[in-house]
């Protein structure tokens, strides 16, 4: 589960992933914090879990330019790494496995390593299930959304109400604003080419011989050997 911290009204969530997400929720969600008193009506509540909903959207979401950009590098074509965004979904994993193959592991290696690290989100579910009350197949649109922004999201709410409406705004916030940053990083990269081809700090390359050493720009000659000696007794 993530690990939150409440300073009067800010709320900090350090996730065990990838990102690291400061969300400012409203003071009512807490009646021992200090200050003024927040309006505690369901219009206040569900403004306050939108606007920390797009918030924690654009913030995760500037990492996909990041993913996209290192997936292309890792040879994975633009919609290659858009799909594994949208199927995917979890940004830990995805760094991972185009880590793995970027660095020449296989495939296998690159899966297995994606999954250990996915493997949280399963517990993120299990506590979910007692907040979210989902049933139906509405569970398995649930189960891609489980992320740790999510999931922080709707662990921070004292209702179900607002707990519900925080991981569904939170999930689909993150889902569109990731996968656009990931389409337009791999774009980026595919424009650039390789970035590593524009490191400036690389070693300049030596001159060629042509032009360090020019006795060597003509033909040689053609080797001759001397004529034989004559002999005396002749």
């Amino acid at each position: 589960m993530p690990f939150i911290w409440r300073v009067g009204g800010e709320v900090g969530v350090i996730c065990p992933g990838t990102f690291l997400t400061i969300a400012q929720v409203n003071d009512a969600a807490s009646p021992t914090s200090g200050g003024d008193p927040a309006p505690t009506g369901w219009a206040a509540r569900r403004r306050a879990v939108l606007r920390d909903a797009v918030a924690v959207g654009a913030a995760t979401g500037a990492y996909g330019l990041s993913f996209g950009a290192l997936a292309s590098t890792a040879g994975l074509s633009i919609w290659q790494a858009v799909a594994l965004s949208v199927l995917m979904f979890t940004g830990a994993s995805q760094f991972a496995l185009v880590a793995v193959l970027g660095a020449g592991g296989g495939a296998v290696a690159a899966a297995s390593t994606a999954t250990l690290l996915g493997a949280r989100n399963a517990f993120y579910g299990l506590r979910l299930t007692a907040i979210l009350q989902i049933r139906g197949p509405t569970r398995l649109l649930a189960a891609h959304l489980v992320i740790d922004e999510s999931s922080a999201m709707a662990a921070l709410r004292t209702d179900s109400r607002s707990a519900r409406l925080a991981f569904w705004a939170t999930g689909a916030s993150v889902f569109t604003l990731w996968n656009l940053a990931t389409l337009a990083g791999a774009l980026g990269a595919g424009a650039f080419g390789d970035p590593r081809l524009l490191d400036s700090t690389a070693p300049p390359q030596p001159p060629s011989s042509r032009c360090s050493l020019p006795a060597f720009a003509t033909p040689p000659r053609r080797y001759r050997p001397p004529p034989p000696p004559r002999s005396r007794w002749r």
